[in-house]
């Protein structure tokens, strides 16, 4: 977007991560002929009905911390037992073509959230988010281990290989 020099903020007012995904797409598409590629992600905790889900990132607020925001998801999930901590991290890719035709690819990740942070690596609410099949938090991942099993890496390969068939 900014190599473009489309240097703009969409207001994210959409309800699901698609939503959002197709609003930032569909405002940069509106000043290139270029395909345009945009995603919107959270972390959606099943014992909260799914929040903070598309409010990942102003889950404390607006103007706060992803500190904050990993505090006040701890505070409200206090006393509940492990098992009901269930949790997954979602992404919606949107592509829209020079043509105007959109597509979307999601991807996902399982996993619980932790009483306690742990790992220095990740951002977001990675210390807190623990990933069974590796035994580590997302923030105990290395790059290489978390772009492997990530709900990004899984909507992006998605893209690559819709890419890969339209060729």
């Amino acid at each position: 977007q900014s190599e473009a020099g489309i240097n703009i903020d969409v207001d994210e007012t959409g309800t699901t991560f698609l939503e959002n995904a197709l609003l930032k797409a569909r405002a940069i598409k509106q000043y290139t002929n270029c395909a345009i590629i945009a995603d919107d992600s959270g972390l959606m905790v099943d014992y909260l009905n799914s929040e903070p889900g598309v409010y990942s990132a102003r889950y404390a607020g607006d103007n706060t911390t992803p500190a904050q925001g990993m505090e006040k998801l701890l505070k409200n999930l206090d006393g509940v037992p492990y098992d009901d901590r269930t949790a997954h991290f979602t992404t919606v890719v949107v592509l829209i073509m020079p043509d105007g035709s959109e597509y979307n690819f999601e991807g996902s990740c399982d996993g619980y959230i932790t009483n306690i942070r742990k790992g220095e690596n990740g951002f977001g609410y990675d210390p807190v988010f623990y990933y069974p099949p590796m035994n580590k938090t997302f923030a105990e991942l290395t790059d290489d281990e978390k772009n492997s099993v990530s709900h990004r890496s899984k909507a992006i390969n998605k893209l690559a290989e819709f890419l890969n068939s339209i060729e």
